[in-house]
């Protein structure tokens, strides 16, 4: 870590609101992951998932507003797999790999830097987090201490390092709790969330939490918060394709405001960027 050379700051815009925070969803990304066409719907390697993820932020970054900070919520199973093995780290399911593990941490690593960089043009601040999650525990730990070595020079970028799997972020008026969904469902983790962080969650009015993991679009609101899972820009894998799976695919960003919680959304589809 101390010999990774330091990224130079990037320069960003003049202008920025301070009031706004735009929260950018990736999750599920699944470098790594074979699909074939033919038999899921849609391709999938780790080429045509560099290139979705950075068209992907290249288009969100025109459609967000010009908000003074940016959070990168990267909400978990980046890669596909998580070792020199292609299977699930905790049960041992074997997965449908594109490449090797030595390529696909490369490819992951540059197009997290891509992303970074992109947000550093459009944001005068911007938050990264790397969220644990089931196909690839260990790869949060290792880009979120590469990430802060690599922009220690640049006051610009901050790095989450919870070590938690849930995870926090305190705007003014509103909460914003991630989660990648792996250990808790939408029906229950309010509760988690509320006792967790029980002192932002008393200070703050409006509170949203984002978990991952099932790869569609739901959202539930109780008296604490509203919760919502979000979509993936990567394509069906053939367990998914088998079982029936046919969710729409995209990724969004989500504006809030330090006073009145969110104030807009937009969604990128990977048929807009690929």
């Amino acid at each position: 870590k101390e010999e990774v050379p330091r990224a130079a700051p990037v320069k960003t815009t003049p202008y920025t609101n301070s009031k706004l925070a735009s929260v950018y969803i990736l999750t599920d990304a699944h470098i790594g992951m074979m699909a074939w066409g033919e038999e899921t719907g849609a391709d999938w390697d780790v080429d045509i998932a560099e290139d979705t993820i950075t068209g992907w932020i290249a288009a969100a970054c025109d459609a967000a507003p010009d908000s003074e900070t940016a959070i990168l919520a990267q909400m978990g199973d980046l890669l596909h797999f998580d070792g020199l093995d292609a299977v699930t780290p905790e049960s041992g399911h074997v997965l449908d790999a594109d490449t090797r593990y030595a390529r696909t941490v490369r490819i992951a690593i540059r197009v997290m830097r891509r992303v970074i960089d992109h947000m550093l043009t459009k944001h005068k601040y911007v938050h990264v987090m790397n969220c644990d999650a089931n196909h690839d525990p260990s790869a949060g730990i290792w880009l979120s201490e590469l990430i802060e070595a690599l922009y220690e020079n640049d006051s610009r970028v901050t790095v989450d390092q919870t070590k938690n799997t849930y995870y926090c972020f305190e705007w003014g008026n509103t909460s914003i709790y991630f989660h990648h969904g792996h250990k808790q469902k939408i029906q229950d983790i309010s509760r988690t969330f509320a006792g967790m962080y029980r002192e932002v969650f008393g200070r703050t009015k409006y509170s949203y939490a984002h978990l991952g993991h099932v790869h569609h679009t739901s959202a539930r609101e109780d008296q604490l918060m509203i919760v919502e899972t979000h979509p993936t820009l990567a394509a069906m894998d053939a367990y998914a394709a088998r079982a029936g799976y046919n969710s729409q695919r995209g990724a969004k960003v989500i504006t809030y405001s330090s006073e009145h919680g969110e104030i807009s959304r937009t969604t990128i589809r990977p048929e807009m960027v690929y």
